[in-house]
């Protein structure tokens, strides 16, 4: 019978790495039983060069969850079509906002800086108890590689956090999914939780809240108008059941009620259309535009349905939005950044993290 991989302190000799109980005196050493946080993003390519580019988007564009055609029509469509090209405009798009020193993502570097202060957190308050990780759904590093990972680690138990605040198919859902592909494989499963939505916590919220009095503040106008941006998804999504559509509207009204401002002061919009059918709106792109052309001079938008800057935020919201709104009479675009690894964003993480592992430490 092959060797465990690992079991409860009270098993062993002595707490912490040594030999079960009744082991033969063969058996290895066995690390200390731990719970895993893991930190769950999107993904990210691993360069910006074609071939790179092309892996990256080929998985992201073939999950179900993402694009849900019949595979039979959408497979030649993307691999013949798409492929040949998106991932040359993907590219582009990647060049102009990749973090030159690592030689990687932004939203990599800011993932994993996160991970990093998350454990700092973590350690203070569970000591050795607790590892903490990242992965992404699609790229590197992958869900499966950490997953293993942490259970060679002694991780028992794993909390499963997708940093998605509000709750969708296309990206919670799916991120889950691949979670539950890899328990399929292993021969000894540990016990998993998945991180519900999180838009209501009062944590998040008030991190959503400061980011904007901070922006606010620093801007050289008031804004007129902030724009709350979220990642559009197709309209029948919502005809379907998924909530999401639904959570992004309560967002804005939760971050509208904290910041204290009437109902002209805030709109929310949906950004990166992909395909032909109807999608949830309005479209981002057009209605900061639609703003300028009513005469609004000076407008914030925040995306508070991404917890960390990526290209959906500094390339399509900080170049082609701002493009929109500047070209058709605005004059001055103030962009609030993502959450990132501020402190209170981390805070609200850490508060997220211990309210679901209650009952494993």
């Amino acid at each position: 019978m092959p060797a465990l991989e690992h079991s409860s302190d009270a098993e062993r000799d002595s707490p912490g790495e040594g030999r079960l109980r009744h082991a033969p005196a063969e058996h290895p050493a066995l690390p200390r039983a731990k719970v895993g946080v893991v930190l769950v993003n999107l993904g990210t390519p691993d360069a910006t060069d074609y071939w790179s580019m092309r892996r990256y988007l080929g998985e992201f564009l073939s999950d179900r969850r993402v694009v849900d055609y019949s595979r039979w029509l959408w497979q030649p469509l993307l691999q013949l079509v798409i492929l040949t090209r998106r991932p040359f405009i993907s590219g582009k798009a990647y060049r102009s906002i990749w973090n030159q020193e690592r030689d990687e993502s932004p939203l990599l570097t800011i993932t994993r800086e996160q991970t990093e202060k998350l454990s700092e957190r973590l350690e203070t308050a569970y000591g050795d108890q607790v590892e903490v990780d990242f992965c992404m759904r699609y790229g590197n590093p992958s869900t499966d590689s950490v997953l293993r990972r942490l259970q060679a680690r002694g991780c028992e138990r794993i909390l499963f956090f997708p940093l998605y605040p509000q709750y969708g198919s296309p990206t919670t859902a799916t991120a889950n999914d691949q979670a539950f592909r890899t328990l399929m494989r292993l021969k000894w499963q540990p016990a998993i939780r998945t991180v519900p939505a999180y838009y209501r916590h009062p944590a998040y919220l008030e991190a959503l809240t400061a980011s904007v009095r901070e922006a606010y503040a620093a801007a050289e106008s008031t804004p007129e108008v902030l724009v709350a941006s979220y990642h559009g998804v197709p309209k029948r999504y919502l005809d379907e059941g998924d909530p999401y559509y639904c959570h992004c509207r309560q967002t804005t009204r939760l971050l509208q009620e904290r910041l204290g401002v009437d109902d002209a002061a805030i709109e929310t919009t949906f950004q990166s259309k992909f395909g032909p059918e109807e999608w949830v709106g309005p479209a981002t792109v057009e209605r900061v535009a639609e703003l300028a052309r009513q005469g609004r001079r000076h407008i914030a938008v925040i995306s508070p349905a991404f917890s960390a800057d990526c290209v959906e935020t500094l390339e399509e919201v900080q170049q082609e939005i701002r493009d929109a709104f500047l070209a058709a009479g605005g004059e001055t675009f103030t962009y609030v950044p993502c959450l990132n690894a501020r402190d209170d964003h981390v805070a609200a993480l850490e508060a997220i993290v211990r309210q679901e592992l209650a009952g494993w430490l």
